[in-house]
């Protein structure tokens, strides 16, 4: 049994407080709030895609999907694409995958998706983001439509019946 001291009983009896052991706003004397993988990973995606640079997020595969999602009438762009995520207790961690735009400079368009990343994910959620990797999986030239190049190498393809 351990005795409390009267700055202790003081704290308990205010307003809704962090507990000392929590380390962010997501453990309170009144409850706990929990971050599902698909809010972290949706910040995430809203996010990577407001930093200049990155032309699209997603390997190959996944961009022709949201392609043809996105053709689809009342389809909307999947903000998760490209993004996987860990979510813990208090803290998360990012993989993000991205086509960069041509003659950007991948080392500082990482770093900035990195910062806009972290800086979103902590301040919505209150949670600590340990770590985000970024793969780039292409390289958006000028004048390079993706869509129109999937299409044409779709139409190419022989259809088998």
């Amino acid at each position: 049994m351990t005795s409390s001291t009267p700055s202790d009983q003081q704290a308990t009896s205010t307003s809704p407080a962090v507990r000392e052991d929590a380390g962010s706003d997501l453990l309170t004397d009144y409850g706990r709030t929990s971050v599902a993988d698909v809010v972290v990973s949706k910040i995430a995606g809203m996010a990577a895609r407001e930093v200049t640079g990155v032309h699209d997020l997603g390997g190959s595969t996944a961009r022709a999907l949201g392609a043809l999602r996105e053709r689809i009438p009342g389809g909307r762009v999947n903000v998760q694409q490209g993004i996987s995520v860990e979510v813990g207790e208090r803290q998360a961690a990012v993989d993000i995958s991205i086509v960069a735009e041509y003659g950007v400079a991948i080392h500082e368009l990482a770093e900035a998706i990195r910062r806009n990343i972290i800086l979103s994910v902590e301040e919505m959620t209150g949670l600590e983001v340990t770590e985000v990797n970024v793969t780039v999986h292409d390289i958006q030239l000028p004048g390079e439509d993706t869509t129109v190049d999937e299409d044409a190498e779709a139409e190419k393809a022989p259809r088998v019946r």
